[in-house]
């Protein structure tokens, strides 16, 4: 049944060997400092500084965004249990609507 279950390609995954992210955390740090002081021009905005932050923040968003898995809508929630409390009542009453 290979025909209707087609897998799906494993995912692409690149893990960096000499790349260290506290170094590189201590690095924005210092520089930030630098700057609060006056000892660096300021910065100019751009917007892929503030990208993702939100998401950094929170760790069950972290989470949801390593394992790729995409979240259910309540819209399809509420109509599948719709759905079967009408398959209930058919099965109880024999009338599927009122």
């Amino acid at each position: 049944m290979a025909l209707f279950s087609a897998r799906k390609p494993r995912g692409f995954k690149h893990n960096y060997i000499y790349y260290d992210p506290r170094k590189e955390r201590l690095k924005e740090i210092d520089e930030r400092a630098k700057r609060e002081l006056g000892l660096l021009p300021p910065k100019e905005f751009s917007p892929e500084d503030i990208r993702g932050k939100f998401v950094q923040a929170t760790t069950h968003l972290k989470r949801r965004k390593e394992s790729g898995k995409k979240p259910v809508s309540y819209g399809v929630l509420i109509i599948t249990i719709v759905l079967l409390l009408l398959l209930m009542r058919y099965l109880y009453t024999g009338q599927l609507f009122f």
